[in-house]
């Protein structure tokens, strides 16, 4: 049925042909054209018409505007990077607080280490019975150590009146202001031990006995007895008390 269907369309042509190289009386009529062409299109083997879509791009318009993107809010980037300075302002504030804390804590811990031992040492320290040879035991010294001493040297005994005031007040010293004189500490050592522990008018006052003490021990004289008598009498007024200045 093609193959007719094609020899019809070379028949038609063969025939328009002719008809356009013959003389203008032998031309087809319209009528016979037009109804080769129907005769044509009613063929089922030729399809008929159809329509047919292609694809191609869509051409933009040169004057359409492309629309903005919208400006950022000032105030609120202001308040973005408000908000991203004080999470890591907050965070390096609790880092630093920290360390805070612990080097309180540090501190704290080995000021109290210090005073614990201190205090175990203190309680632990076996106190001196003896001073270069003079006993300064409690036991061993009268109540009334200035009056004691007065009457000793009022009775000519005036290096052991002397030794007797010594004796006390590296007692009251030891045993009562907890001044860490040891066995084998000079008097010099004493005198300047004392001054770090006692008030100003108690130390000087332990600084003039010490002096007529040395005098008759190392310099072979006696004070005056005006002078070692004024020592008896304010022995007892300055080493009274059992707490150190």
């Amino acid at each position: 049925m093609r193959s007719e269907a094609q020899a019809l369309l070379l028949s038609l042509a063969l025939l328009v042909g002719n008809a356009a190289a013959a003389e203008p009386a032998s031309a087809p009529t319209r009528q016979q054209v037009n109804a080769e062409l129907d005769q044509l299109r009613a063929d089922p083997e030729l399809g008929g018409t159809h329509k047919q879509k292609t694809l191609r791009l869509k051409e933009q318009d040169p004057f359409k505007k492309t629309p903005k993107k919208a400006e950022p809010n000032p105030f609120l980037s202001w308040m973005r990077d408000f908000s991203r300075w004080m999470t890591d302002a907050g965070r390096v504030m609790v880092w630093a607080l920290a360390a805070l804390a612990v080097a309180l804590f540090v501190v704290g811990l080995r000021h109290w280490v210090r005073v614990r031992a201190g205090r175990v040492k203190g309680v632990g320290a076996k106190l001196p019975s003896h001073v270069r040879d003079l006993d300064i035991r409690p036991e061993s010294l009268p109540e009334q150590i200035g009056a004691a001493a007065a009457a000793l040297w009022q009775r000519g005994e005036h290096r052991a009146a002397l030794s007797l005031l010594y004796r006390g007040a590296l007692s009251q010293l030891v045993h009562q202001h907890a001044v860490p004189i040891r066995a084998a500490s000079t008097e010099g050592e004493c005198v300047a031990l004392a001054a770090a522990r006692l008030a100003p008018e108690r130390s000087a006052f332990f600084g003039r006995l010490v002096r007529a003490w040395q005098l008759a021990v190392y310099g072979a004289r006696l004070p005056e007895s005006s002078s070692v008598l004024a020592l008896c009498a304010e022995f007892d007024s300055q080493f009274r008390t059992v707490h150190a200045a």
